[in-house]
């Protein structure tokens, strides 16, 4: 037992420290240990997942991108970097990344834009607006395959609904499908009916966190609601429109399933029309590797649309922080 040689207050002989409870120092580690190692095992599940099935596809796509590779035949032989040499003056994937690109600008800008003037309105008050904002869901669950048929019956030359209503105002009939930009146009209808409701209740989710003191007192000072919109509303959800901006991003740029629906009645859909008028990087990405057996190229497509995702969500990014005035 050990002594404490301390002498005590009132001046008498020292006394024996009282022993440690082990129990007591055990349990103090352990808390100590679950202070610090708690927040890493809660968050290991993501990264464990990220691992398997992002992490490593994405290497193994660069490895496979360095070969000259072959599904059906078999083939696997190193190549370097021959075909990020070839992609660099293949002018079929450069085409295929203007159509991207195009649709993406017309789908994303006008979505984002319509989403937040509707998640304005229905931050509202008005009669059942439960009932409004469960009707902004329904796209979402609507099956892709029969958006796609649906609209590409609106769309269709002959005996489409849009063309009949454009032949009313006399205006002629527009081949959707034959002409390149009107492709684009009629695509981003699909993709914007799809996805504007599902941005506007993320928007309409963080309207309802602004404290309504700011909007009172801009009442009070004799400021117009337009105002209070552009002076308190956007600035206050400069974090949400960021982040549905670079989700719009991501997903604009990967889009497949709607230009592939689109191209109904051609000989092969991954083409995007007979001339590839509306074919994106992910159907050239498709053709590529499973339609001619190239998968070495196809990989080689996968990692330049994931460098092109980056670059555009970096400056989206930058954009909307510069506009914003974030520091």
């Amino acid at each position: 037992m050990s002594v404490d040689l301390r002498p005590t207050r009132n001046g008498g002989p020292p006394k024996a420290a009282e022993p440690q409870d082990p129990r007591r120092s055990w349990r103090s580690r352990l808390a100590r240990f679950d202070l610090k190692a708690s927040p890493y095992i809660f968050i290991s599940p993501f990264y464990l997942v990220f691992l398997v099935f992002g992490a490593f596809p994405l290497l193994y796509t660069l490895w496979v991108s360095l070969h000259d590779w072959g599904l059906a035949s078999g083939t696997r032989k190193w190549v370097g970097l021959d075909n990020y040499s070839y992609l660099l003056g293949d002018e079929d994937f450069w085409h295929a990344v203007v159509n991207t690109i195009g649709i993406f600008v017309l789908s994303t800008v006008p979505q984002l834009l319509l989403a937040l003037f509707l998640a304005n309105a229905l931050n509202r008050r008005m009669r059942s607006p439960t009932l409004f904002r469960i009707g902004m869901v329904a796209p979402l669950i609507t099956s892709t395959a029969a958006v796609a048929i649906v609209f590409t019956q609106l769309f269709d030359r002959d005996f489409g609904f849009v063309n009949w209503g454009l032949d009313l105002v006399g205006i002629g009939a527009i081949d959707w499908q034959g002409n390149r930009g009107w492709s684009w146009v009629a695509i981003s209808a699909m993709v914007n009916w799809r996805w504007i409701g599902y941005n506007a209740l993320i928007y309409l989710a963080a309207m309802q966190a602004i404290p309504k003191d700011l909007y009172e007192a801009a009442s009070i000072d004799g400021a117009s609601r337009i105002r209070q919109f552009w002076q308190i509303t956007v600035p206050m959800l400069r974090p949400t429109i960021i982040f549905t901006v670079i989700i719009s991003t991501i997903g604009g740029l990967q889009l497949f399933t709607e230009p592939v629906l689109f191209s109904v009645g051609t000989p092969n859909r991954m083409d995007g029309g007979p001339v590839h008028q509306f074919q994106t990087v992910t159907m050239y990405m498709f053709d590529n590797a499973f339609g001619h057996d190239r998968y070495g190229y196809g990989a080689t497509v996968a990692w330049a649309l994931f460098l092109l995702i980056i670059v555009f969500s970096l400056l989206n990014f930058l954009f909307v922080r510069r506009t914003g005035g974030t520091k």
